[in-house]
């Protein structure tokens, strides 16, 4: 947040400005997918079969559970239930792509605490979507979703901090960690993707990430930059810049 808008960031985390936005149609989508995948994988590890029927039925009545009309949609030409629609295309590419899911998955929103320093000064902590194990080579995965109707190159999720950073926690969770595999799944293009870290690499992160928590913090000055993400931020009516874009 302070990386992409900086008065954003003060808005949300120093001003603590409740915002005009509380959840995007693109965030509410990404929840009930998530969280239908959870239940998949959880109910998988206590001994159940699926068919794609139950999957869907699942998400719709999740859907309907939790939609209501004060969820923004930014992009006007689309509806809720364009929106709807594209869940149950996710969910349908990934039954057929994963099913019967069996892949050693050890754990789902799996919370992890990540030590920069060792000292205990600077900390961080984060939920994995989904944590798999394979006990045999001591090898572990951290799995995450994306929603978006974005694909990002090879290049880029190499330089991906967010499961980097969950890969030094699990390194200092678990002993003797072989190797740690970093999996995205673009749902929007069923296609999986694969990158990993090297020790000196990782060691390089922390030192960045120290570096950016001293900057953020020093700050005292909060300038807004104006993007096109601006037409889903949630302090638009606290921004001299809302009419920009």
């Amino acid at each position: 947040a302070f990386e992409q808008c900086p008065l954003r960031f003060k808005f949300q985390y120093i001003d603590k400005i409740k915002p005009d936005i509380e959840q995007s149609i693109e965030g509410f989508l990404g929840n009930k997918v998530h969280d239908t995948l959870e239940w998949i994988y959880q109910e998988v590890a206590k001994g159940r079969t699926f068919q794609l029927d139950d999957i869907i039925e699942f998400y719709i009545e999740n859907w309907h559970k939790g939609y209501n009309p004060d969820i923004k949609i930014v992009k006007e030409e689309y509806n809720s239930e364009f929106y709807f629609n594209k869940g149950v295309k996710f969910l349908i590419d990934y039954f057929l792509k994963y099913s019967p899911f069996k892949d050693n998955t050890i754990e789902c929103e799996k919370r992890v605490l990540v030590d920069l320093d060792n000292e205990g000064r600077y900390k961080l902590q984060g939920y994995i979507d989904r944590l798999v194990h394979h006990k045999d080579t001591n090898i572990f995965e951290i799995h995450d979703y994306k929603t978006g109707n974005f694909l990002k190159s090879q290049e880029e999720l190499d330089q991906d901090r967010q499961l980097a950073l969950y890969s030094i926690g699990i390194g200092q969770m678990f002993e003797g960690v072989k190797d740690i595999h970093l999996v995205w799944h673009f749902l929007a293009f069923n296609k999986k993707m694969v990158s990993r870290r090297t020790i000196e690499q990782l060691e390089k992160l922390k030192q960045e990430i120290i570096q950016l928590i001293d900057k953020i913090e020093s700050a005292t000055e909060f300038p807004a930059c104006p993007s096109i993400l601006c037409k889903w931020c949630g302090f638009r009516n606290n921004c001299s810049f809302k009419d920009q874009y």
